[in-house]
């Protein structure tokens, strides 16, 4: 797998919230550890071939934890959260980062890079982001992040 950075750009959402940076990273962590752990998400990394297909590692999550379809690359408290994860249509990543806007307000951003190779690879990418169904799981997530650290 290359760097991150090395693939190429899908897209980027974001989110305000009226938390503090700390606040949002450990709801930040919570959510996106709860929100693969389904056994649909189990059942489709697997369907997938997915390198990383069941929970492991550290939690609360940290480079080296794993779940179906990610594994953690880089974890910057309060920062920056990067996951990784590839199967047999793509390798993609996931970096969430935390910018503080004024005190007890963070702007969350979710930040895509994705290969998709070959003809399989192509009507992956259709159905997946084509169909704007990874807008809708990404912006679930932070939706879900914002509630959690608003609560």
């Amino acid at each position: 797998m290359n760097s991150a950075t090395d693939l190429p750009f899908v897209d980027e959402l974001s989110v305000e919230v009226a938390a503090a940076p700390g606040k949002v990273w450990d709801s930040l962590l919570r959510v996106v550890d709860g929100s693969f752990g389904s056994p649909s998400t189990v059942h489709a990394a697997r369907l997938l071939a997915c390198a990383d297909r069941e929970a492991s590692g550290p939690r609360p999550l940290a480079a080296g934890s794993a779940f179906p379809g990610f594994h953690v690359e880089r974890a910057e408290p309060g920062r920056e959260l990067a996951l990784r994860g590839g199967h047999r249509f793509s390798d993609y990543a996931l970096t969430f980062r935390l910018d503080e806007q004024a005190p007890g307000h963070t702007r969350l951003r979710a930040e895509t890079r994705a290969t998709f190779p070959g003809l399989k690879g192509r009507a992956y990418r259709t159905l997946v982001i084509g169909t704007r169904m990874h807008v809708l799981v990404t912006n679930r997530i932070l939706g879900a992040v914002k509630r959690r650290a608003e609560s």
